[in-house]
């Protein structure tokens, strides 16, 4: 009895998770992933913001209703129901997005009609969602000389051209100093501008 005692696992609404053991925090952990394996669910903080996202779209009126797109889809993650292509990227504390390549035999061509900017807290809930436009994209877009792709920089700058579907929390001013930007050697975002205008829904 002992021994099942001390190897009971309680779940999270038995205790706080700041009074289990080391052990016990991490053997939890242990079968969450497991069970995560089982169901065939992607753990990643890309795969949990597009999920996330497009079930907000789904949820609010007025929004488009988004569904996921095929599988290995290159630059798209969701289309409309109106056929519109939706690439997300999400992000948490990184000064940027993640990459998106162009077309191999035309660098100009338009790879989706929507992008949207996903930001999540460490709880890895949304705290914001942004939606640009192809041609605001390309305003805001900058090149990553190493990756041989374009990113968006994490500011109020490129942010505030597009559209705040959601903004529960004030946008940190991040600029990126690591990689070379489209059109200039080097390039800083400007501080601060007026807050994000939230979209009615």
């Amino acid at each position: 009895m002992a021994r099942n005692r001390r190897n009971h696992l309680p779940s999270v609404g038995d205790t706080e998770l700041g009074e289990l053991s080391d052990e016990k925090l991490i053997r939890l952990r242990a079968r969450i992933d497991t069970e995560i394996r089982k169901r065939g669910l992607k753990f990643s903080v890309g795969e949990i913001g597009e999920s996330l996202a497009i079930a907000h779209f789904n949820a609010t009126k007025n929004l488009p209703k988004l569904l996921r797109a095929p599988r290995g889809t290159k630059n798209v993650d969701a289309l409309s129901r109106e056929r519109e292509r939706y690439s997300i990227k999400t992000v948490m504390d990184a000064k940027k997005t993640g990459t998106i390549y162009p077309d191999a035999t035309d660098r100009g061509k338009q790879l989706f009609e929507h992008l949207l900017i996903v930001r999540l807290n460490q709880a890895l809930e949304v705290e914001a969602i942004y939606r640009l436009s192809w041609e605001q994209f390309v305003q805001v877009r900058q090149w990553d000389r190493r990756m041989n792709a374009w990113y968006v920089g994490i500011s109020r700058k490129s942010l505030n051209i597009g559209q705040a579907i959601l903004a529960s929390s004030p946008l940190l001013d991040i600029s990126d100093e690591q990689t070379t930007p489209q059109t200039t050697p080097e390039r800083r975002e400007e501080p601060l501008a007026e807050p994000v205008k939230v979209a009615q829904t």
